[in-house]
């Protein structure tokens, strides 16, 4: 469980920052101003989103 939220963690990171590089904020970089990162780094993002979704402790309603 600690594995896939340590890594969903990890993987939104890469997202933000890949999508603030594709869109020209972040620069310093070749992937700086370039749209098709912007779209990967979303895509990573969600990735991220849906392993911390699939780490977070759950708790039954009856209990």
């Amino acid at each position: 469980m600690w594995i896939r939220g340590i890594i969903g963690v990890i993987l939104c990171l890469t997202g933000i920052v890949w999508i603030l590089q594709g869109v020209n904020v972040l620069h310093g970089s070749t992937m700086s101003g370039r749209g098709g990162y912007a779209v990967l780094g979303a895509v990573v993002f969600v990735l991220g989103a849906a392993l911390l979704a699939w780490a977070w402790p759950r708790r039954s309603a009856g209990g």
